[in-house]
């Protein structure tokens, strides 16, 4: 009995929910910051899986040290870890780019090299270039993932500047 209500519990905390037809349903979307002429709204698309965002300074005006933070607790070890990024608007692709996070002889942040079951927390300035964004809506695919293309963190984001 003890081995089942364990089982539930994990099942409880990991899943988004079932809609009661077998299917599971969406983690929320979450607001990152909604001021200054900008809105930026997120959902995980890690069916496993949700995490934590938020911006410091929400301008359309985006300065070029964005001060973020970013919380989630680890499912594989990070001794590599990239980030792919995808920018549409209007069914077309913007910008798509990829940036190595961690490498295993180069690691530029504190949770590189953090284990399975480890929390990751940072907090702080993310270098990117100062841009004014233009009015409009556009959707963001952010993926983190290891060396192994393990899953860490996904995310479906909308920007609306206005």
């Amino acid at each position: 009995m003890k081995a089942f209500t364990a089982v539930l519990l994990i099942w409880t905390l990991t899943s988004p929910g079932s809609s009661g037809d077998g299917r599971r349903e969406a983690w929320p979307t979450h607001l990152a910051c909604r001021e200054g002429g900008l809105e930026v709204l997120y959902q995980s698309c890690d069916p496993l899986q949700d995490f934590g965002f938020s911006m410091d300074q929400c301008s359309k005006q985006l300065k070029s040290n964005l001060n973020i933070r970013f919380g989630i607790i680890l499912r594989e070890d990070i001794k590599e870890l990239f980030l792919d990024v995808a920018l549409t608007a209007k069914g077309s692709s913007i910008l798509n780019f990829s940036y190595p996070v961690c490498e295993e002889d180069q690691p530029k942040f504190s949770f590189c090299g953090r284990r399975k079951g480890e929390q990751i927390y940072f907090a702080g300035p993310v270098n990117n270039p100062g841009i004014d964004i233009p009015k409009g809506e556009y959707q963001v695919l952010l993926e983190l993932y290891t060396g192994s293309h393990a899953t860490v963190a996904c995310a479906n984001a909308t920007i609306i500047s206005f």
